[in-house]
């Protein structure tokens, strides 16, 4: 896979660097480590060379793709849904990383959506567009009742699906936002300026480019970028965990634009009035009440999740009747790709949805 290695925007982070180290005497030496560390991970060798799974189903650009498992009628069908900010394979990162290539292993029948660019058809979608013309057909062209795992926004998305759809007979969401004024109020008007500030270009192109959403997005966590090329430039890149590391980076500066309306929706409806949260979430004039979920669920939140902090997925685990609520030591992405992922989530996930 070719892979136009960030981190992107550079600049912007290189000018967050500088701002925030002005008071520092040791400011020139962080922005030559962090620059030295970017360097080493653009050199780095690694590259994902995995083969892409079978495409079983089409949805205009989104696609269903299988991971195998028991072919018989016994092996639960589970599909994933990514959020629609990374590409979707996070989930499958590398052959020894990929919860849905270990999962086919657990008499399980796992499958993906991959949301894809937006086309023209897309370009005019809002999030509820995704879940009614995507999300939901994509499901219901199996032929069976399926469990519904959700990851990050996807996870949102999947909550909605549930509410909707008579397919969803399970529903699993991991570290999906939910109750989004649990966000600081300075992270939510510095994601909402850099998406203002990003108007413009977006207007310009029909869509909202992944730089500027990787911008936007960095607003949360504004120190994450240099901590994390900090503990990089610490690693032997002959190390397995230096691999594993560029195998992440690579993913998270990969991805497809946003269409305007699902970014707008995301911004300004999402973080700016918390219709989810609030109970003023409704898709096609249907509320979108966690309490009309009645099929078996699972919350599953990350305790030092700096990108959907514990106290906006974890209040979803209260509103579903039926849920059970798990808490996994971990943070966003390490739940789901970490040498501890496996014990942590992989595992219990995997009992829970083969359970009766």
């Amino acid at each position: 896979m070719q892979i136009d290695r960030g981190p992107h925007p550079l600049s912007l982070y290189l000018t967050d660097l500088v701002c925030r180290t002005a008071e520092d005497p040791q400011q020139r030496a962080r922005i030559d480590r962090f620059l030295a560390a970017i360097r080493r991970y653009q050199q780095h060798p690694y590259r994902r060379e995995l083969e892409e799974p079978p495409t079983v189903a089409h949805a205009g650009a989104a696609r269903l793709l299988s991971f195998g498992g028991p072919q018989n009628s016994k092996a639960p069908a589970v599909v994933f849904a990514p959020s629609l900010i990374n590409p979707s394979w996070v989930l499958d990162l590398t052959a020894e990383r990929s919860l849905l290539r270990w999962l086919a292993t657990q008499g399980i029948r796992p499958f993906l959506i991959d949301w894809g660019a937006p086309q023209e058809e897309e370009r005019g979608f809002d999030l509820n567009a995704y879940i009614t013309r995507r999300l939901i057909p994509l499901i219901e062209t199996l032929g069976e009742p399926v469990t519904l795992v959700g990851y990050c926004l996807g996870g949102t998305l999947a909550t909605a699906a549930a509410v909707l759809s008579p397919a969803v007979a399970r529903l699993a969401v991991l570290a999906a936002p939910w109750v989004f004024d649990a966000y600081e109020d300075t992270q939510r008007q510095g994601l909402a300026a850099f998406a203002l500030q990003s108007e413009p270009l977006a207007q310009s192109l029909g869509v909202f480019p992944i730089e500027a959403l990787q911008a936007t997005f960095w607003a949360l966590d504004p120190t994450l970028m240099e901590r994390k090329f900090a503990g990089f430039a610490a690693m032997d890149d002959a190390a397995p965990e230096a691999s594993a590391f560029v195998a992440l980076e690579d993913w998270a500066n990969t991805g497809a634009p946003l269409s305007l309306p699902a970014a707008r929706q995301l911004v300004d409806g999402f973080f700016g009035t918390d219709t989810p949260g609030t109970g003023l979430w409704t898709v096609d004039g249907t509320p979108i009440d966690p309490a009309r979920i009645n099929a078996p669920s699972l919350v599953v939140s990350a305790r030092t999740d700096r990108i959907v902090p514990l106290a906006s997925s974890a209040p979803l685990a209260e509103r579903i009747p039926s849920a059970t609520a798990m808490v996994v030591e971990s943070g966003h992405v390490g739940m789901v790709v970490s040498r501890r992922a496996p014990s942590l989530l992989w595992e219990p996930l995997a009992r829970w949805l083969v359970a009766p």
